[in-house]
């Protein structure tokens, strides 16, 4: 998928080196900054602990996308230590470029920012540099004093015909991506889920916008959360920003975010959102008092010198294993095996109700992923699961989806959660399909906690009434329908006919290359 590079990956893209060293210069070992007295996020911390004592978090589901970069934009904004922000993309629209102008306010005022991003999409260029930030493209915010920029598994290669060559010749590397994605503030408020930076992500995209889920948790699962960014920033796959390119300047930093925020103050989609920070104390004091306790569980996959060391597949095994009467899941991209599918069925003759949630063909932005998930419907209905799939006109898209003045002209789905029994579940970036199973790296949160199960319980199940999705089931023929209502489709739903050919086209492509 071709989008816009971000802001800060147009800053530190950076083709004036042809090639890397094969020994990589690593960066010096970094920790997180432990939580420091002062500032909006220990008041909220403290008047949690208040109420909940020292050893619980409180969690927030964040549902609508509005809310989702609102949140964002607040722990930003609220920083007064430190923040540390890891992402497999960020994308250099007017939602990526507003946060990067509030990542770099808070380096401004001290705040000790550390930003790590996967570097597959920062050589992409759809829209040059120079179409917004003229001369100073080359400017990256690690210029700024306050801010160390790395980057996860990059190219050896840094043209993109160097790219091509170097994906052919070392595939399996090139394959393995960090697909994980948090925003730590102050080491006291994190932020993790599905989302990524970029419009489609926060309801701004007129193209088509994404149903996700994230978690805003305040307390040790903070503390939890930079654990795992420190594993990631400390890896011997990480390589600062700094090396890819010549040297910036604070100068050139400063006169890219001039033009940038001149442009962020006339652009329409953010009519909604304030481009200047924000004091969001009063937001903060409502906020605490509805957050639903719970204890947590931050895990992620580990970055090794040269595999990535999966622990995730046997985390959502074990999650779902310990469901006595009912799991409920919604998640973006499904393939599965036989192996997964005789292990379901056997859930489901041990009395477990399953629910799942998936995109369907017409919702799809990753046809590829349709063409290998749809030869499992009958085997996922024959196993006793309960199978739904996302409408792309779905009612739910006007109320959190789509952000004013911003109408996506279809919605598909990007979220990664389960609920389990009514009291844990799991959000996080963990697709189930074989590059979350087996080649990226994943991350994610496991709470307990029954106040929040019930959040992405009602949510979830909202997703699956027929107005926002399709419940697929066989008929007194065997045969396969689609039915919402009184609306029955004989053949999987498809927004137009060339859906349709790609999606017969990449089945004749592994489903691991997508």
């Amino acid at each position: 998928m071709l989008r816009k590079l971000s802001a800060f990956a147009l800053a530190l893209l950076l083709v004036g080196c042809a090639s890397l060293p094969e020994e990589l210069p690593l960066g010096p070992p970094g920790h997180a900054l432990a939580p420091q007295p002062g500032g909006p996020l220990a008041e909220a911390e403290a008047a949690l602990q208040a109420r909940v004592g020292t050893d619980l978090s409180g969690f927030h589901l964040l549902d609508a996308n509005a809310d989702s970069l609102r949140w964002r934009l607040a722990l930003i904004d609220s920083a007064r230590h430190s923040l540390d922000l890891q992402y497999y993309v960020w994308w250099g629209d007017e939602s990526g470029s507003l946060l990067l102008s509030r990542v770099v306010a808070a380096a401004d005022r001290g705040v000790k920012v550390r930003i790590l991003v996967d570097d597959l999409t920062t050589n992409v260029l759809v829209e040059t540099a120079q179409e917004r930030l003229g001369d100073t493209a080359t400017a990256t915010i690690g210029a700024h004093p306050n801010i160390d920029v790395r980057v996860f598994n990059p190219w050896r290669q840094r043209t993109l015909v160097g790219q091509f060559f170097e994906s052919i010749a070392e595939l399996d590397r090139v394959n393995q991506r960090m697909h994980n994605k948090l925003l730590i503030a102050d080491n006291r408020a994190v932020i993790l889920g599905g989302r990524n930076i970029g419009n489609e992500y926060f309801g701004l995209s007129p193209e088509f916008g994404f149903r996700d889920f994230d978690a805003l948790g305040f307390g040790p699962v903070a503390r939890q959360a930079s654990q795992t960014f420190d594993r990631f920033w400390n890896s011997e796959r990480v390589l600062p920003a700094s090396r890819l390119d010549e040297a910036r300047t604070a100068a050139d930093l400063a006169q890219a975010m001039i033009v940038i925020g001149n442009w962020l103050e006339e652009a329409r989609t953010l009519s909604h959102f304030e481009i200047a920070p924000q004091d969001w104390r009063d937001a903060l004091g409502d906020l605490v008092p509805a957050l639903h306790p719970g204890s947590s569980r931050v895990l992620a996959d580990s970055p090794g010198a040269d595999q990535v060391h999966h622990v995730m597949p046997e985390v959502i095994q074990g999650l779902l294993e310990s469901a006595v009467r009912d799991v409920v899941i919604s998640n973006a991209y499904i393939v599965p095996d036989g192996e997964a599918l005789d292990w379901l069925r056997g859930q489901v003759e041990r009395g477990v109700r399953y629910r799942i949630l998936t995109n369907s063909l017409a919702s799809h932005d990753v046809p590829a992923v349709n063409a290998h998930y749809k030869q499992w419907r009958r085997d996922f209905i024959e196993a006793g699961v309960e199978l739904y799939e996302t409408r792309p006109d779905a009612a739910v898209k006007a109320l959190v989806v789509d952000t004013p003045p911003v109408q996506a002209a279809f919605m598909g789905l990007h979220a990664k959660a389960i609920a389990i029994d009514g009291r844990r579940v799991f959000i996080g970036s963990m697709n189930l399909d074989p590059r979350s199973w087996r080649l990226n790296s994943e991350m994610g949160v496991v709470v307990e906690s029954e106040g929040l199960a019930a959040d992405v319980l009602a949510a979830v199940e909202r997703d699956l009434r027929p107005e926002n999705a399709w419940r697929v089931t066989l008929d007194d023929n065997g045969e396969m329908i689609w039915t919402a209502g009184d609306e029955v489709l004989h053949r999987q739903p498809a927004r137009n006919f060339w859906q349709r050919v790609e999606d017969v086209f990449f089945m004749l492509l592994p489903k691991e290359v997508y």
